[in-house]
């Protein structure tokens, strides 16, 4: 029996709790598990009644209707981690997280442990990391305000610096890998990590609800009259140990994307967000009467029950784990009961968890 409960994370939110067993994370994409990439599992809900239906992800046609849209986020995955070496000699991981204005880096360190890594607490401001081939990153100060007044010793994202031997794209072809967490034991090539739809690198890790689709799938889908249309939003750093609530992230909506959601809406379709970043970045440009509005910047809004969500009425996500301020979007969308019945499905189901698992399609 699995059991899924309410509970406030670190960041104050709402979220479930549950354990998730190690099993159930996905440690390795499905193609080597000799799976194409739309064979992973789809698990389809209705939080109007609460029906679930279980089926793959190349299947997702059959729960669509002619008119309705689907909104992709065309951000490429970077290789966003670095080797790095402190002035006494310690090796530590730096992570790129999202790129500011004013050429300054978020960045989270991180310590090499056991074919992971772990958070690093113990930097400086003002010290210079040296990285491959005569690169180097200076930590400029604490990127959570937060962080700076409150817990010196805890600090997680540093505003930084870099000045490397060419231009960053080449130097990260280069010298960068993709970042990757405890549960996944190999080191894959970046092109596991990117989706059909990358068009403009920026991500420090993968759009993921997006890595399914195909070619196929997508003839298929604008055949039967289903526009897929982007947004961007560059992801930053996903490992929030403490659960802590995201950090700002670059964002565009292009007019033809607005256009199109608001010309589904009127038309009483559903509009398909296809992972929480889509969410994110279209509720930045909503406005009180549900219209969408082109528009690019840096965002910080964070979606809980209590603001809802305005923008879309279906979102196509992975599965979160336990505490994930994602859950909280989710719950806003389908509320507490549905999602707990959901994610208890999930479970007994033996869903795979994390960026190469299983997916979840929320409708109305």
């Amino acid at each position: 029996m699995v059991s899924v409960i309410e509970k406030t994370a670190v960041s104050g939110l709402p979220t479930l709790d549950f354990q998730l067993p190690p099993h159930l994370e996905a440690g390795e994409p499905p193609e080597a598990r000799n799976l194409s990439r739309d064979q992973v599992r789809l698990m389809v809900s209705y939080y109007g009644n609460d029906q679930i239906r279980h089926t793959e992800l190349r299947e997702i046609g059959r729960y669509l209707t002619p008119g309705d849209v689907l909104v992709i986020n065309n951000s490429g995955t970077m290789n966003a981690a670095l080797n790095a070496t402190r002035a006494d000699g310690t090796p530590l991981e730096l992570h790129l997280s999202t790129r500011l204005p004013a050429d300054l880096w978020s960045v989270e360190l991180r310590r090499p442990s056991a074919n992971t890594t772990a958070p690093f607490h113990d930097a400086q401001s003002g010290e210079t990391l040296t990285l491959p081939d005569g690169g180097t990153a200076t930590l400029r100060t604490p990127y959570n305000p937060g962080q700076r007044a409150g817990e010196p010793g805890k600090i997680r994202l540093w505003l930084a610096t870099l000045q490397l031997s060419e231009p960053l794209g080449d130097y990260l072809a280069r010298h960068g890998f993709p970042i990757r967490y405890q549960y996944v034991k190999a080191q894959w090539p970046l092109s596991y990590y990117q989706t059909i739809f990358a068009a403009e690198m920026g991500s420090a890790e993968m759009p993921s609800a997006g890595r399914a689709f195909t070619p196929e799938i997508v003839t298929q889908l604008v055949a039967r009259g289903i526009p897929i249309v982007p947004i961007t939003l560059h992801t930053g750093v996903a490992s929030l140990e403490d659960h802590e609530p995201p950090y700002e992230e670059f964002y565009r909506v292009p007019l033809h994307t607005a256009r199109a959601i608001n010309n589904a809406r009127a038309a009483g379709k559903r509009v398909v967000a296809v992972g929480t970043t889509v969410v994110r970045a279209l509720e930045t440009v909503v406005d009180k009467t549900g219209t969408v509005h082109p528009g690019a910047g840096w965002t910080n809004v964070i979606i809980t029950p209590q603001r809802g969500i305005q923008a879309v009425g279906g979102i196509l996500t992975g599965l979160h784990e336990p505490r994930a301020t994602h859950l909280a979007m989710l719950e806003a969308l389908a509320g507490q009961r549905h999602l707990r019945l959901t994610y208890t499905q999930a479970l007994a189901q033996e869903y795979l968890w994390h960026e190469f698992g299983d997916l979840h399609l929320l409708l109305p």
